[in-house]
């Protein structure tokens, strides 16, 4: 497979403060890569680095084949950003930014304005080009920032939390429009976010804590990890309960709260096991197949949605994206 980015052994230091800490992976072309981690864990800034706006402390990273710290102007070429923050001039109209970034990146002038009125459309934007981008609701100036992003035939996009701050329909429109542009563009996508839903669209995620990368895998792989389904089970005697199912299947039960928790394979087959084998009265029992919430706990001790949405030790906002 194609490799678009190659990044290794890669570091970045602020003083005595190490944000990322040797790491190295490879995004393949056409692949929605995540990269997942929790508040300071280093995923802004290596974005950061990738994309040319940072200088690396030790390490090397490429993008389609270029060094990113020797030909970083090159590079940017390659590549669309959509950070959290919006850089959009609200005063002017949805079609003034993109012909303003378009020319940023010499697109010339006749390949501009198809391209400007192939993507809004896609994105269904094209009716509203011709208004101010201050009355544009969020999740329309999330597509403007899509549309802008793409609108000189990159390789790459980063989409650093995309979606932030948008309700659950939006995030779904927005991410219809991501994976039909991916597709329609042959595009690689290095995605950030904290939702684990749009996690799942990723082929394959990396989790970062700390600045360094504990864990890089397909979704299924990295539960897999996890032992299997999870079986949450309440009796009128859970201690007696657990001796039980200890003697009789040779399973690790834990306690969580007042439940007993038992991770086994195809819990869906399990239950009926588990209810012949226990005599007190059960109260409840639950099957939860694993999440990535799940994968993120067991790897990292944090739950992800109670992190916030600013990251690492910089402030990603988005007056860098007229720099890419």
């Amino acid at each position: 497979m194609n490799k678009v980015i190659e990044v290794e052994n890669l570091t970045k230091d602020y003083g005595d403060l190490r944000a990322v800490d040797g790491i190295s992976f490879e995004v393949y072309r056409g692949e929605i890569f995540g990269f997942l981690g929790p508040n300071g864990a280093g995923k802004t800034t290596t974005i950061k680095i990738l994309t040319g706006l940072f200088k690396p402390t030790a390490g090397t990273c490429k993008v389609s084949g270029m060094d990113v710290s020797r030909e970083p102007m090159k590079v940017r070429k390659q590549i669309g950003l959509v950070f959290q923050t919006s850089s959009l001039d609200e005063k002017l109209t949805g079609r003034e930014n993109l012909s303003f970034h378009s020319r940023l990146y010499n697109v010339p002038r006749d390949l501009e304005k198809d391209r400007i009125e192939d993507l809004s459309e896609r994105v269904g934007l094209s009716d509203r080009l011709d208004e101010r981008t201050e009355n544009y609701s969020g999740g329309m100036k999330r597509r403007l920032e899509l549309i802008r992003g793409l609108i000189h035939h990159p390789k790459v996009l980063f989409l650093d939390e995309p979606t932030l701050g948008l309700d659950p329909q939006t995030r779904n429109h927005i991410w219809d429009y991501i994976q039909e542009l991916k597709k329609e563009e042959d595009l690689s996508i290095f995605l950030t976010t904290h939702y684990m839903d749009e996690v799942e669209l990723a082929e394959r995620t990396a989790v970062i804590d700390k600045g360094k990368i504990i864990a890089l895998d397909t979704i299924e792989a990295l539960k897999d990890e996890l032992g299997g389904d999870l079986v949450f089970l309440e009796t009128e005697d859970n201690e007696k309960s657990r001796r039980s199912l200890e003697k009789n299947f040779d399973l690790k039960v834990e306690k969580v709260d007042s439940k007993l928790k038992l991770t086994v394979d195809k819990g869906e087959e399990w239950i009926p096991k588990l209810t012949k084998a226990i005599s007190e009265d059960i109260k409840s029992i639950n099957l939860h197949e694993p999440t990535m919430d799940d994968v993120f706990l067991h790897l990292t001790g944090k739950e992800i949605r109670n992190q916030g949405s600013n990251d690492d030790f910089t402030n990603s906002g988005g007056g860098m994206h007229g720099h890419a």
